[in-house]
């Protein structure tokens, strides 16, 4: 196979994604996904530092979209809402990979490590909406809580949207989490002892 041919980068992607799966991310070396990819240890140095940064790329643009969708929602929206547009806006990103996002998250679910360092990213998500809200004139703790609470729905709809065998677009579990979170926040009363359902049984704002 030729190492010229284009794309390495994403078949540098794959084949790691592949090997992580069926070997595991600890017993899979850079040598073997080079080789499985078609290309050679340098090629897969030119693309990432490490084996670790093909699940945390250095140039995700999660954290820029995130921040302008902030910072260019409409006026007036409740922080929350604001929080909800940003996150919505994000949700192309995941869409488009979602075969091998649904990959990556089941080498980091296999993975400790890996799981403290996806929870440093969404701590640097969250310190990123912090920011942005603050930018539009919010309070530090009201930019704060609407950041942290977004992050927090967010990741329950993400994991959701990772685990629903009917293929829900994320922006409606990303809708359904924050509209439960709403609901928690303004009458906890109306949520006590109940477990509603929504796409593929799991728990529904409604």
């Amino acid at each position: 196979m030729s190492r010229w041919k284009p794309d390495a980068r994403g078949r540098l992607e794959k084949a790691a994604l592949e090997l992580y799966n069926h070997k595991g991310f600890d017993a899979t070396t850079v040598a073997e996904i080079a080789t499985h990819a078609g290309v050679t240890e340098r090629t897969f140095y030119r693309h990432f530092a490490d084996k670790r940064e093909v699940l945390f790329p250095a140039d995700n643009p999660l954290t820029d979209i995130l921040g302008n969708a902030t910072a260019t929602a409409p006026d007036p929206l409740p922080p929350l809402e604001m929080i909800a547009h940003a996150l919505t806006e994000a949700t192309p990103v995941f869409e488009e990979r979602a075969d091998l996002i649904r990959q990556r998250q089941t080498v980091i679910a296999a993975n400790p490590e890996l799981q403290e360092r996806e929870l440093a990213k969404l701590a640097a998500l969250a310190s990123t909406l912090t920011q942005a809200l603050r930018e539009r004139g919010l309070q530090t703790t009201t930019a704060a809580l609407a950041a942290e609470i977004g992050i927090a729905a967010f990741k329950v709809a993400f994991e959701r949207w990772v685990n629903d065998p009917d293929r829900h677009p994320l922006a409606q579990h990303i809708r359904q989490t924050l509209d439960t979170a709403r609901h928690l926040l303004s009458a906890p009363e109306a949520s006590a002892g109940t477990d509603d359902t929504g796409p593929a049984g799991q728990e529904s704002a409604a």
